[in-house]
């Protein structure tokens, strides 16, 4: 069975974004590309409503290329139980408190039992420094946290 993979909203973001004159941006827009298109087939994909609706928003013709990508990508229910969970992550500073849809990401993974986070928000979610901090959070709530990486982390052997 196909590990799963949660995509947060900066991961089809950076996919779909005009090519970037910052080179960061546009190695992450060139390594999200390069994974979409060599190891996206390799799993399970997964969003939820939050990553629609955040795909939604600025530009409506940027939105409607972040949207077309997001179709038939199911989407992950948010339950009371992933609410709660987002709750508790703000609670026990494992998050900052004006970090809430972020919270609800890593919420929504865990509770419904994804393998993977694949997000390029490396503030609060893919940080270093606050990981052991969601992991004891989610865990603590009964739950298993998902590897939360980067696309660059999960191209594989590409050689």
């Amino acid at each position: 069975m196909a590990k799963q993979v949660y995509l947060e909203t900066t991961v089809v973001s950076y996919l779909t974004a005009r090519s970037s004159r910052d080179l960061v941006r546009a190695a992450r827009q060139q390594i999200t590309r390069e994974w979409w298109e060599t190891r996206r087939g390799d799993f399970g994909l997964y969003v939820s409503q939050i990553v629609a609706d955040e795909a939604a928003d600025g530009d409506p013709e940027a939105a409607a290329l972040r949207l077309k990508e997001l179709v038939g990508i199911p989407r992950l229910v948010i339950s009371e139980e992933a609410t709660e969970l987002a709750r508790e992550l703000i609670i026990q500073h494992a998050l900052p408190q004006d970090a809430l849809e972020d919270a609800l990401h890593i919420a929504l993974a865990s509770v419904h039992g994804m393998d993977f986070l694949l997000t390029w928000n490396c503030s609060h979610i893919a940080n270093a420094e606050m990981m052991e901090s969601i992991r004891s959070a989610v865990e603590s709530a009964g739950y298993k946290c998902p590897t939360i990486c980067t696309p660059e982390e999960m191209l594989g052997d590409l050689s």
